[in-house]
C-alpha cells in the first residue's frame, strides 16, 4: 500500500562525478578578477567595464575549441581590444564627440596598464636567439632550413624558453 520514497540523483552513483578540475587559469586572470571586486567597491566604472568585458571574452573563449589558457593568449585579447579602443577613440575625435573619445581613452590606459603587467621578451632579443641558433646549427653541420630551425627553438627542454623574469615558460605549447 505504502512505498518508500527514495531521494535520488538523475544519474547512478557510478556516474557522478564528485570531484573536478576545472581549467588551470592564467595568473593575469586571477588579477583581472580581483581587481574586478577592487572596482566594484571603489565604484570605478571604467575599470569596472573593461574587467567586466576581459573576464566576459575570457568565458566565452573558453567554450570554444580554443581557450585562453596562458598570460600571453590573455595579452593577445587585450591587445585587440585595446586596438579596438583606440580605433573608436579616433572615429568618435572625427565624430566631435569628445564625451565618448574621453570615455575610450581612459579604457585605453586601464588596457595598457594590465597589457604591461604581461612579460614577454623582446624583438631584439628573440632575433638574437634566433641568431644564435642558427649558427649553432651552422657549426654543426646541420642541414638548415625553416622547419628545422624552428624544430630545434620549439624543442622541449629549450633555454631560450624559460623566462627570466618569473621562471615560467614564456610560449604556450
Amino acid at each position: 500500500m505504502f512505498q518508500s520514497i527514495r531521494f535520488s540523483s538523475r544519474l547512478p552513483a557510478r556516474l557522478v562525478r564528485w570531484n573536478s578540475t576545472g581549467p588551470v587559469l592564467p595568473p593575469l586572470m586571477a588579477t583581472l578578477r580581483t581587481d574586478l571586486k577592487t572596482a566594484m567597491r571603489a565604484k570605478d566604472t571604467t575599470r569596472l567595464n573593461v574587467l567586466r568585458a576581459l573576464i566576459s571574452e575570457t568565458n566565452n573563449a573558453a567554450k570554444t575549441a580554443s581557450p585562453i589558457q596562458t598570460d600571453i593568449q590573455l595579452l593577445s585579447l587585450i591587445r585587440k581590444r585595446l586596438n579596438a579602443s583606440k580605433d573608436a577613440a579616433k572615429e568618435f575625435d572625427a565624430a566631435e564627440r569628445p564625451d565618448l573619445k574621453e570615455k575610450e581613452d581612459a579604457q585605453v590606459v586601464v588596457l595598457e596598464e594590465y597589457a604591461s603587467q604581461v612579460k614577454t621578451l623582446p624583438i631584439a632579443e628573440i632575433k638574437e636567439v634566433v641568431i644564435n641558433e642558427i649558427a649553432a646549427m651552422t657549426n654543426a653541420n646541420t642541414k638548415l632550413n625553416q622547419g628545422m630551425v624552428l624544430k630545434a627553438l620549439f624543442a622541449p627542454g629549450a633555454l631560450w624558453m624559460e623566462s627570466q623574469w618569473t621562471g615560467k615558460k614564456l610560449l604556450p605549447r
